[in-house]
């Protein structure tokens, strides 16, 4: 049995290594410029805070999603005291990374009580290409897990103090983060209810119900403050988004849920639920005869159903990352019935672990969209970008005669706060030069102009993904 004195000791070695992980990352990543939606929520709202006013949260009709700019408010602060850089952005990150390693490995602890298991279970997590993209990248997400498994720990844990600041920060940080925090609101009714058997009374107290009110009041606020300034809270007519805010019909209903199944099996996710599937079939509800088991179920559906419910619902199209934290709780899942009803223990985890690692090499066809800020294969793209733009100016050819595609069409400086402020041109057709990646979802009209009318003036390669200049092939 663990003395108090080595439990305290293997505490301090584990903040050591979460420490270590996360420099150790930063390190890795401090180069990687803004990418695809984060150049938006952190790099675009950021500088319209930091050249304007940090408390200013009003962004101009033209670029504002409607989401609380909680992002590009921290790295405006960062950018302020540590400077206008790239690597400060990520610098940004690192304690989110940490805090969100010390939170899933308490969380994991709720499950396993063996060192070894508890540290199995923390490592095939991070193996999912999703989550682990989350730490390499300048986002909102990595802050959003941070405080959502600080808000679960403290309920699972009873540490109101704990529940109530994770509760407080996930209701401003994004309206995807606000639905989260419903999804913890419904979780803890459904846990008490189902799990820990109590009564339905309990949850129309005013004490219970005046708990949760306050630590949505950064929510509430934001949401009456926007209605009052603004009188919309993300599309009005004249915004790039407008047209993506709408009712589905029902064909694009359809499409969502396949959708839905796809992004919950993509990236080698699709191993964890074939073995969840087979073990059922297998063992039947006697998996759900586990407190624990039923429990991780329960969190992994009700977290994200209003997420689920209003992705399904609408013409916009939705992430991988939206579902991270279900992923995590089916992974978590699958590690407690591998070391519950199986004798082969080490082979089907060792296979589920490679199975979600092989998930950073499947790279699609051209001609299908890939969630590229959902996996670490997009990786070599961000010093390809730089090869490819030193490449640009070492032939003289001007940026803004350069034709490219989403998210690339931003200033130069808007991605690796190089302060250069030369920006590329979107993509008609009839460009002279285009800037061609292989993480750019282009439509298959594009693709067959750029093969048809375009010539290959140079390519840059490393791994699975490409930068190409072409030259418009002029009879």
């Amino acid at each position: 049995m663990l003395t108090a004195k080595k439990l305290s000791f293997l505490s301090t070695y584990e903040n050591i290594f979460f420490a270590l992980l996360g420099g150790i990352i930063f390190l890795f990543s401090k180069n990687y410029g803004m990418f695809w939606d984060n150049v938006l929520f952190g790099s675009k709202m950021g500088n319209q805070l930091y050249y304007n006013s940090i408390f200013n949260w009003t962004i101009p009709d033209n670029f504002d999603p409607g989401h609380p700019p909680f992002l590009g408010f921290l790295l405006a602060i960062f950018w302020k005291v540590f400077g206008y850089k790239l690597w400060v952005s990520h610098l940004l990150m690192l304690p989110f990374v940490i805090g969100f390693f010390y939170q899933l490995y308490n969380f994991i602890g709720s499950y396993f009580h063996k060192k070894q298991r508890l540290l199995l279970g923390f490592l095939i997590i991070l193996a999912d290409p999703t989550l682990a993209t989350s730490f390499v990248l300048v986002n909102p997400e990595i802050i959003i897990l941070f405080f959502f498994f600080l808000s679960i720990n403290g309920i699972l844990k009873q540490k109101i103090f704990l529940k109530f600041i994770g509760l407080f920060f996930l209701s401003i940080i994004s309206y995807r983060s606000m639905l989260l925090f419903a999804g913890l609101f419904l979780f803890d009714i459904l846990n008490n209810l189902y799990i820990n058997k109590q009564k339905l009374k309990l949850f129309f107290k005013v004490k219970f119900l005046v708990f949760y009110f306050l630590a949505s009041l950064p929510a509430f606020i934001f949401i009456v403050w926007r209605l009052a300034t603004k009188g919309w809270l993300q599309t009005h007519p004249d915004s790039p988004w407008a047209g993506l805010w709408q009712f589905a019909s029902p064909q694009i209903f359809f499409k969502n849920c396949v959708i839905l199944v796809w992004r919950y099996l993509d990236f080698g996710r699709v191993f964890i639920f074939l073995f969840l599937l087979i073990s059922i079939i297998i063992y039947g509800q006697k998996i759900f005869n586990s407190t624990k088991n039923k429990q991780l179920l329960l969190l992994s559906i009700s977290s994200v159903i209003f997420i689920i419910i209003i992705s399904l619902f609408a013409t916009n199209t939705f992430g991988h990352r939206y579902f991270i934290v279900s992923y995590i709780g089916f992974t978590l899942l699958s590690v407690l019935v591998v070391f519950e009803f199986y004798k082969s223990k080490k082979i089907i985890f060792t296979l589920l672990f490679l199975g979600l690692l092989t998930g950073n090499l499947w790279i699609y066809p051209k001609d299908v969209s890939q969630g590229w800020d959902a996996t670490l294969a997009h990786i070599p793209y961000h010093s390809l970008r730089i090869d490819a733009i030193n490449y640009l100016d070492d032939r003289h050819i001007k940026i803004k005669n350069v034709a490219t595609f989403f998210p690339n069409y931003n200033t130069l400086n808007t991605i690796n706060l190089s302060g250069d402020t030369r920006s590329f041109s979107k993509f008609n057709g009839k460009n002279e030069y285009v800037f061609y990646a292989t993480v750019y979802n282009i439509s298959d009209e594009d693709l067959r102009k750029l093969n048809k009318n375009y010539i290959i003036l140079k390519q840059f390669s490393n791994l699975n993904i490409n930068i190409t200049i072409y030259k418009l092939n002029k009879p």
